[in-house]
C-alpha cells in the first residue's frame, strides 16, 4: 500500500511540474500561419539550410575543394588529400568519426552513403568509392574534413563513368 501511495505522489508531482512548464511555454502560432511580425517555422528552417549551404561553400573554397581543384588533383593522380590543424587535447574515437561522416552523407541528397566507404585511423580518414561528378567529390571531402576529430582526409573516390 505504501508503494502505491508513493507512486501516486510522484505522479502528482510530475503532473504539477508539467503543468507549470506548459503554462510558461510560449504560445504556438495559429493554424492560419504566423501573426504579423512573426517568422514561420518553415522560414526558419529554410534560413538555417541556406546558412549551412553558405558555410559549406566557404569551406569548399578555403580548403581548395572547388570543381576545378578536384579536376586538377584527379588529373595528377587518384588521391585527393586535404588536412587541417589538430586541436590540442582533441581525441575522438574513430568509430564515432566514421558514424558522424556517414550521417552527413545520408543528409546530403547528392551523396550516397552506400557508394562511399569511410575508414578512419587516429583521425586520418580515407574515403573510397564513386560519385557522379567533381563537385560531389569535393563536398564529400569537405564534409569529412569538417568533422570533429578529423585532421587529415585522403580521398580515393573516383568519378562514375556514364
Amino acid at each position: 500500500m505504501k508503494t502505491a501511495f508513493i507512486f501516486f505522489l510522484l505522479g502528482a508531482i510530475a503532473g504539477g511540474v508539467s503543468l507549470y512548464i506548459y503554462k510558461d511555454s510560449p504560445p504556438v502560432a495559429a493554424e492560419n500561419g504566423p501573426r504579423a511580425g512573426e517568422v514561420s517555422l518553415a522560414d526558419k528552417a529554410r534560413e538555417t539550410a541556406a546558412d549551412a549551404r553558405d558555410s559549406l561553400t566557404r569551406k569548399l573554397e578555403d580548403w581548395d575543394l572547388d570543381t576545378e581543384a578536384i579536376k586538377r588533383d584527379l588529373a595528377r593522380g587518384k588521391e585527393i588529400v586535404r588536412s587541417k590543424a589538430k586541436v590540442a587535447g582533441e581525441k575522438i574515437t574513430d568509430a564515432r568519426i566514421i558514424a558522424v561522416i556517414k550521417a552527413k552523407y545520408v543528409v546530403e541528397r547528392d551523396l550516397s552513403v552506400m557508394a562511399i566507404r569511410v575508414d578512419c585511423r587516429d583521425g586520418e580518414v580515407t574515403l573510397a568509392g564513386t560519385v557522379t561528378n567533381a563537385e560531389n567529390l569535393g563536398r564529400a571531402v569537405a564534409l569529412a574534413l569538417d568533422t570533429d576529430g578529423v585532421h587529415n582526409v585522403i580521398s580515393k573516390i573516383t568519378l562514375a563513368t556514364k
